[in-house]
């Protein structure tokens, strides 16, 4: 990725907020007909534990842009190293995020996934079929506010939404699946990247041309534009079918490994991204070997089409360099963000309760994305996920990214760059 010599830093955007915690008034969604109908209904949840106090952290130094050879685009062939464990009699592996389904359900292991860009201001917030996504992107979009991108492939949300544009390095991401492509509209350089694609490695679902009288997307009344703009994942697979995105996904960037016994998991742990508009934060669940997520004033995150507190069996934290796109005028006037997701750079994978530092590589523009561990005696053999959802964390450099690790009897504090 050319970045025209370099990366205009963003600093300084974001100023501290008091985080409110309190239970989460979530709107039950569901799709009747090519409308929604809004139910109200309470989700109390606990608290949030309190955010660690880690003074004083360091800004992660950016790693330098390697010169890596070109990879070929991800391969379609069944790969040995997806399943850290052997499949239980009668069951097969997802190759999104590896959970166990029945061999009455193979289809869906395989199932062709649906990328779908979701805003996160405030104002679309809750956002429906989080909770139903294997894999869900986070990444700061212009000034800092972040967006979402869900990735779908065993389940099937009959709502998905708020839709938003689309951002060259969510493509990218989208392209390393494979997957039918969400959103409306989108940056010029997406926007081009995604015409000169034509359907080799992604499948353009653009919601200027597949919403209103075409059925795929719909506007809800209970919101106003932009934030309004909903699909289901039944009609975006007819779609992406309809534009030639059939063949299944036999392999996974990643490889999986089944939970480890309570017994061998520690108790407690937090991982907070401060991004400009939205502070995230995640709490280790050691019963459920879940992180339970909290978002900025809202509390604890609830799926608004299901009622279910988003809660990932996996999350990564993935450091780039991000600045101001440049190269237009109009780029610069509507602060476009450039993210290095070309390379490779540090990163942290949180699972089973524990933070292993890693290193994430993408050697071009089309090749996977990988996690491979940063030292110790497995430097360098890719990272094992749990079985489960998965939350990748795109951070920029300058935002204090800050992690607690429970232990006994005192927890492990790091910080970014760590």
């Amino acid at each position: 990725m050319k970045f025209g010599g370099f990366l205009t830093p963003v600093r300084g955007l974001r100023s501290r907020r008091t985080v409110v915690v309190g239970a989460a008034i979530a709107i039950a969604v569901a799709v009747i007909g090519s409308t929604v109908a809004v139910a109200d209904i309470s989700a109390t949840s606990p608290s949030p534990t309190p955010t660690a106090d880690v003074t004083g952290a360091p800004t992660l130094t950016p790693a330098p842009l390697s010169t890596l050879a070109s990879s070929p685009a991800p391969s379609t062939s069944p790969s040995a190293s997806s399943s850290g464990s052997a499949a239980p009699a009668g069951m097969v592996a997802a190759t999104t995020d590896g959970v166990w389904l029945p061999a009455s359900e193979a289809e869906l292991a395989t199932r062709k996934p649906i990328a779908v860009m979701i805003d996160d201001l405030a104002a679309a917030r809750p956002q429906s079929g989080l909770s139903m996504a294997n894999i869900v992107y986070q990444a700061p979009a212009e000034g800092g506010i972040p967006r979402y991108m869900a990735l779908f492939q065993t389940q099937a949300p009959a709502a998905i939404g708020p839709i938003r544009s689309a951002r060259l390095y969510f493509v990218a991401w989208a392209e390393e699946w494979g997957a039918g492509y969400a959103h409306m509209w989108g940056a010029p350089n997406a926007m081009n990247r995604l015409a000169q694609d034509t359907g080799k490695y992604i499948y353009n679902i653009d919601g200027l041309r597949y919403g209103g009288m075409s059925g795929y997307m719909w506007r809800t009344a209970f919101r106003s534009a932009p934030h309004n703009l909903y699909t289901s994942y039944a009609k975006l697979e007819t779609l992406t079918k309809r534009l030639g995105g059939t063949a299944p996904l036999t392999a996974s960037e990643f490889t999986f490994e089944d939970a480890l016994p309570g017994s061998a998991r520690l108790v407690g742990g937090q991982i907070v991204v401060p991004y400009e508009h939205n502070d995230v934060v995640y709490n280790y669940d050691w019963t459920t070997n879940t992180y339970p997520r909290t978002v900025s004033s809202e509390g604890p995150e609830i799926d608004a089409a299901t009622g279910q507190r988003i809660a990932p069996s996996n999350v990564i934290l993935l450091y780039m360099s991000v600045g101001l796109l440049a190269g237009s005028p109009a780029a610069l006037t509507k602060h476009r963000l450039d993210v290095q997701y070309v390379g490779h750079g540090s990163a942290m994978v949180f699972n089973n309760g524990q933070a292993i530092k890693a290193i994430w590589t993408k050697k071009s523009e089309y090749a996977q994305t990988l996690l491979t561990y940063a030292s110790g005696p497995n430097k360098g053999q890719p990272v094992p996920m749990v079985r489960g959802q998965i939350f990748i964390q795109c951070v920029p450099t300058y935002v204090p990214a800050r992690w607690t690790v429970g232990s006994t009897p005192a927890p492990e504090i790091g910080t970014q760059g760590s």
